[in-house]
């Protein structure tokens, strides 16, 4: 576990002192592609069937203070740990000719943010954890800055501000967790598997869990909280908008169910219509927003501020498929929002603009991307066949079982997403061409999106791939909130 943690690191190291500026990418590279085949392994020999954490590395770190180095993974972070080596993977080659300039620098940031990703979901001390919530904005924010467009100055700092300042909620929720398991325990501990056997008093759980709710808000993004995410997509470059929506973004859903579900259970369930109101605003209101965009970057943006909408229903619907579901979707949006960023990312690279209205008719030009592209929009849309079509199916059902109107609502929401993203395809694929020529995909990016490709139809013929890995987990989580 440590190794798949802190190798990216390494591999930060290395590039920062190569001399060369053309062969930090292919030590990228093999960096990020040897971390995923690592996490490959590791799946291959974990057992879904067992309860707790496996793969456990654990030490002394600053005992006066009770801090520990603690980490290991679960059904739920393993698939948050394959999702992000994965999505690190295929980000490295969708830099390729994006990035010109300061190349050692970019990708030092890109590892350095890798192995703070995977902190976050590994974590089992909330010190531990709370540092790598904290050091993955400082690359983030300085990808956005240095290699973004003309406002990258300004969605660099709103993306920093925005989820610095929901931090600051988290850092005192957490420090009030270790002082209320002192006072119950006599063991002040920040250890997350014995806070998961405290039951606080509900006045505690209520005040606790909007502290952690801002922070992970904030990060999801769910409306209202969601308007630094449109500036931070549309200005940051390909790879970093592939980091933010595929990975970045289930970092807040990921803090629900990780902490304020089984700290925080009763609470949790009592604020779930709010949840509820929210999730359901964020999925039409997003979506209305996205059909009229001119800027295929925001239309995309948007979608993913809608489909995370999903996700944050699922996970407070409080029943198995709606959890299941939600975690699935996690998975889902970061394959499919990534593999449609870098399609953005190609078509500006060789048009040098966003505008839909001066677009059409790529397909004459570029048969290949335009097949590619169209797997990840019917992908979007939900489509049956495709992995997008179980997530949305499982959290509209969890949303059906726990209030009808919910239910009735994301689908609705099904039909607005359809609407945005057929208008996106439509306008840049067929009518009549507005571009004289267009080069279409050269082999790199044709291995990257077939890859992507096949992941998403894969998994959306063959889900129990992916979900018998989590079974066990929603089962436990649900008896811990007393479903």
């Amino acid at each position: 576990m440590s190794v798949i943690l802190f190798l990216p690191l390494l591999g930060a190291l290395l590039v920062a002192l190569c001399r060369s500026e053309t062969r930090v990418r292919w030590i990228a590279f093999l960096f990020t592609g040897v971390d995923f085949l690592l996490t490959l392994y590791m799946m291959t020999n974990f057992e879904p069937n067992k309860s707790g954490f496996q793969f456990l590395d654990y030490g002394s770190w600053v005992p006066d203070f009770s801090i520990m180095y603690k980490v290991g993974v679960d059904g739920l972070s393993l698939i948050m740990v394959f999702m992000t080596t994965l999505i690190t993977f295929i980000a490295v080659p969708s830099a390729w000719n994006y990035i010109q300039e300061r190349r050692k620098l970019f990708y030092s940031l890109l590892l350095m943010l890798e192995t703070a990703m995977i902190g976050v979901f590994v974590s089992l001390d909330l010190v531990l954890f709370y540092i790598f919530w904290e050091a993955m904005l400082i690359p983030m924010a300085l990808i956005i800055g240095i290699w973004g467009g003309e406002r990258r100055i300004y969605s660099a700092l709103k993306f920093f501000i925005y989820t610095f300042a929901g931090s600051i909620f988290l850092l005192v929720g957490l420090i009030v967790l270790f002082v209320a398991h002192g006072h119950v325990t006599g063991n002040y501990t920040f250890d997350l598997v014995e806070f998961t056997r405290l039951h606080l008093p509900l006045e505690l759980q209520k005040w606790l869990f909007w502290a952690f709710f801002i922070a992970f808000a904030i990060k999801v993004p769910i409306w209202p909280f969601h308007t630094w995410l449109p500036d931070a997509h549309v200005e940051a470059p390909t790879p970093g908008s592939v980091i933010l929506a595929g990975v970045l973004l289930k970092m807040g859903t990921y803090g629900f169910l990780r902490f304020s579900l089984p700290l925080f259970p009763d609470a949790y369930k009592l604020y779930a219509p709010v949840i509820f109101v929210l999730g359901v605003i964020a999925i039409i209101y997003t979506a209305l927003v996205a059909l009229v965009q001119e800027d295929v970057k925001k239309i995309v943006a948007y979608s993913s501020v809608s489909h995370m909408g999903f996700v944050m229903i699922g996970l407070f619907s409080l029943n198995a498929q709606g959890i299941e579901g939600a975690i699935f979707q996690m998975l889902n949006h970061g394959f499919v929002s990534a593999a449609l960023f870098i399609v953005v990312g190609i078509i500006y690279e060789r048009l040098h603009t966003r505008n839909v209205s001066k677009m059409g008719g790529l397909t004459e030009f570029a048969p290949k991307l335009a097949v590619l592209a169209m797997v990840f929009t019917m992908a979007s849309v939900g489509l049956p066949g495709t992995s997008s079509f179980i997530g949305e199916f499982l959290t509209i059902l969890g949303g059906l079982k726990a209030a009808k109107w919910v239910g009735v609502l994301m689908a609705l929401g099904v039909i607005f997403g359809a609407a945005y993203m057929l208008y996106m395809y439509r306008n840049v694929f067929f009518l009549e061409p507005k571009v004289k020529s267009f080069k279409d995909i050269d082999l790199r990016e044709l291995l990257t999106l077939s890859f992507v490709a096949i992941l998403v139809v894969w998994f959306g013929f063959f889900p129990e791939v992916i979900m018998g890995f989590f079974h066990n987990y929603v089962s436990e989580i649900l008896k811990v909130a007393g479903v």
